[in-house]
């Protein structure tokens, strides 16, 4: 647990490719007193550490293990293949798995793709990681297929990219390990689901102050001798003078 009185603290952990900048910005604004702690790991890594208590929450690649952790789906990224500028795939504003066929279609280690069988033709060798790819694609080796965040990560001037209309998509999720539910992660699920500080689910509400009691008006005062007055004048209005017996 790491919202305890000694150290109160929160830990995010978050893949290569997703940006937590606006939700931390909101943690900070409404839990100051609580630090909060950026962990940035690879997507494999991502659940080990969860695992082990090393991080309260985690910006993660689904899958995860529903046994274990809790998740929330945030998005889903549109995938893209990466290549050179001058490449003829850039003729095209999307392209189909197909249209790669002949294409060498670099597959890293560290891909977050679900293939069944990835498009094009396969690589004398795996690249360890996603950014030896990239240099890889530079060089003129093959090309790459990715989620669209990995390749702006990894953007050069050099290379671009077009979407892959028929490729596995990475849905982005917030995950935690599910007995380690603390008030802090339940904070950072508001945060992240759009709560407002007022909502019924939040944790961090500001206090409404007590309605202080209106005092009882007091009554005006007349001015002294302005009602006698007045109604002396209308009650000799009505006497007149007495009428004579005949």
């Amino acid at each position: 647990m790491t919202d305890t009185p000694e150290s109160p603290s929160f830990r995010l952990a978050y893949v290569p490719g997703v940006t937590p900048a606006k939700w931390v910005r909101i943690w900070r604004e409404r839990l100051p007193e609580i630090p909060l702690e950026l962990l940035q790991v690879t997507a494999s890594e991502a659940s080990d550490l969860l695992r082990d208590g090393a991080a309260d929450a985690g910006l993660v690649r689904l899958p995860v293990d529903r046994t274990v952790f809790s998740a929330i789906p945030l998005y889903a990224e549109t995938t893209v293949v990466v290549v050179p500028k001058d490449h003829v795939v850039t003729a095209a504003e999307e392209v189909s798995s197909d249209d790669l066929a002949d294409e060498i279609v670099l597959h890293p280690l560290d891909d977050v793709l679900d293939w069944e069988r990835p498009p094009g033709q396969p690589a004398f060798e795996r690249p360890a990681t996603t950014a030896d790819a990239i240099d890889l694609v530079a060089a003129g080796i093959g090309v790459l297929v990715v989620p669209q965040s990995l390749a702006r990560l990894h953007h050069r001037r050099d290379l671009t990219y077009r979407p892959v209309v028929d490729a596995p998509q990475s849905d982005i999720a917030l995950s935690w390990r599910e007995d380690a539910t603390t008030d802090l992660v339940e904070d950072f699920i508001g945060i992240v689901r759009g709560r407002t500080v007022n909502s019924s689910r939040g944790r961090a509400q500001p206090k409404a102050e007590p309605e202080k009691a209106k005092r009882p008006e007091k009554p005006r005062r007349t001015p002294a001798g302005k009602g006698t007055a007045r109604g002396a004048k209308s009650g000799n209005a009505r006497r007149g003078k007495p009428r004579r017996k005949s």
